[in-house]
């Protein structure tokens, strides 16, 4: 059975790198109606305006995927605004849909929810046993928060809400700002600038040590599709796609498909962030049947590409960081 048959689904974050791949994978399921409000027309910090929303599109399904993001430096930076932001967005919108009997709420969490020394790879039952790493605490807290809201609502309403554990997301569409991205589109940018200057080096934060775990985006989304067709649970599951990179490697390996072949100069002043990030994808198999299916090597090609084809373009600072 696909429960999303027929329904009408309302995406938050719609316009953003996640969710208009979202979007476009539920296209491939017979939903009634694809309602993505953009940030200007639905501030989900305002309560009111999360109720306008939901009154005008009468979801029977939420997919909840805006947030405020970005690398170490943006969550160092801003860590209320990372905490308040993301807290009071899926707070609200979680309370309002349950007010207004939606069937299925999908909140979309991440990875830095996990503790700091989580063993790797990290299962879901380890999510509470320890502290998330310091640089990326609040905004990983709030999302954490809303975790233990879902479960707090099944057990006093019934109501039904799931909650997915995405790792490191790439891909064609991310967000390349140097103020905020991630770490795979900061790479290729640093990458391809030195490579246009003829600079003999470049400089990357930390020892290089620690690993991390990537999905490509379009494996993103057919899993979080296929958990809101397919899942009804309320235990959190992890998606990924199973396989731990170093930085330094993951460095390396970008520096080769962009063509950069200098010195890569390692700043030990600055943090490397959680020290390992690695999930155990076992439980989405075995609940959704989703495994992701795009090598490391493939998707960052594709994202290279992608860079190279848009980078003169100009993003929106307001876009490219808060997908709401």
């Amino acid at each position: 059975m696909d429960f999303l048959a027929g329904k009408r689904v309302l995406v938050t974050g719609g316009s953003g790198f996640l969710g208009t791949q979202v979007i476009r994978e539920l296209a491939n399921h017979d939903v009634a109606d694809v309602i993505a409000p953009r940030s200007a027309e639905c501030d989900l910090r305002e309560r009111e305006a999360i109720r306008t929303a939901l009154g005008d599109a009468r979801p029977d399904v939420v997919v909840h995927l805006a947030a405020v993001v970005g690398g170490i430096g943006a969550n160092m930076a801003t860590p209320g605004s990372f905490f308040y932001d993301n807290a009071t967005m899926g707070i609200q919108l979680i309370e309002e849909s349950r007010r207004v009997g939606v069937e299925r709420f999908v909140c979309v969490g991440t990875v830095c929810a996990y503790p700091k020394y989580a063993p790797a790879p990290f299962r879901e039952e380890d999510l509470w046993n320890g502290y998330p790493e310091e640089t990326n605490a609040p905004y990983g807290l709030a999302k954490k928060m809303l975790l233990v809201q879902l479960q707090a609502y099944r057990q006093q309403y019934g109501f039904e809400g799931i909650y997915l554990l995405p790792v490191n997301l790439y891909g064609p569409g991310d967000n390349f700002d140097e103020r905020t991205s991630h770490v795979i589109p900061a790479l290729i940018r640093k990458c391809e600038e030195a490579l246009e200057s003829d600079a003999h080096s470049i400089v990357c934060w930390g020892t290089g040590a620690a690993s991390r775990e990537f999905l490509y985006v379009d494996d993103a989304a057919a899993g979080i599709v296929a958990a809101a067709a397919r899942y009804s649970g309320g235990e959190p599951v992890n998606l990924g796609s199973g396989q731990e990179i170093s930085i330094s490697a993951l460095t390396k390996l970008i520096a080769e498909l962009v063509g950069f072949s200098g010195e890569i100069v390692w700043d030990h002043t600055k943090p490397d962030g959680q020290p390992r990030r690695w999930l155990d994808t076992s439980r989405a198999e075995r609940e959704f049947g989703f495994r992701a299916s795009t090598p490391l090597r493939a998707g960052l090609e594709r994202t290279v590409d992608w860079y190279r084809s848009t980078r003169h373009a100009t993003v929106p600072a307001s876009e490219s960081t808060a997908d709401f």
